[in-house]
């Protein structure tokens, strides 16, 4: 397999960073997380930021024509040769297929579209629960890593928050947003014949486990 591109699909809260962290390690594909670049971008008080920011925390997507450009561009620099990650994007049908055309044009496709599924209620309770400290965002969670002190930060000190994109109300709406939006891709994928599902409610090394033995099967495939 000459290269590794790759997406991440799945609700808001389906483990999908934890995944991204360990195929980065695996593979050394460039990682492009839209959301971590849209974060960045709302610290930063760019022009970009204070758009993203009034749509995220309404649970919204951040429209096409803010972010498409920005991703193609990163998945079409240099390295990216060897292969990429994509964390949060496409979230559309046509946010796919303008990919999958940007890519046609790059000579690329995409190798596999990988599902990690989780239901509605577990993902409430993920992201809900989830606690950042003010100062270097490290993440906590009131159920499954509490900190040594209520509300405290136990590497720097500072206080936790739970941030507006994570309150209850508004995984409900992003939820919502998914299933309109985000799920046809499933069926985009899956007769492209690129789709593999993989179990959210799993351990994330069982996961892990699962994506790898995947990916070696098909690099295997390709061989024979």
């Amino acid at each position: 397999m000459s290269e590794l591109n790759l997406i991440l699909l799945g609700p808001p809260g389906a483990g999908k960073g934890t995944q991204a962290e360990r195929l980065q390690d695996d593979f050394r594909l460039l990682y492009v997380s839209t959301g971590n670049m849209l974060r960045a971008a709302v610290e930063e008080g760019t022009e970009l930021g204070r758009q993203a920011k009034a749509v995220m925390d309404r649970g919204e997507l951040v429209p096409d024509d803010v972010i498409i450009g920005v991703i193609v561009e990163k998945v079409g620099a240099e390295d990216a040769q060897d292969g990429f990650l994509l964390d949060g994007f496409p979230r559309t049908v046509t946010q796919a297929e303008a990919l999958e055309g940007a890519l046609s044009e790059l000579g690329r496709s995409l190798t596999a579209a990988l599902l990690i599924d989780v239901d509605d209620d577990d993902v409430v309770r993920r992201i809900s629960g989830r606690r950042v400290c003010q100062k270097a965002n490290h993440v906590y969670h009131v159920d499954t890593n509490r900190p040594k002190h209520d509300n405290v930060c136990d590497i720097d000190g500072s206080r936790l928050i739970q941030r507006d994109d994570d309150r209850e109300d508004t995984v409900r709406t992003r939820l919502k947003v998914y299933h309109e939006q985000t799920a046809p891709l499933v069926e985009f994928y899956e007769e492209r014949g690129i789709l593999k599902r993989f179990d959210g409610t799993r351990s994330p090394t069982e996961v892990h486990d699962h994506i790898r033995a995947t990916l070696a099967t098909l690099r295997l495939e390709e061989q024979i």
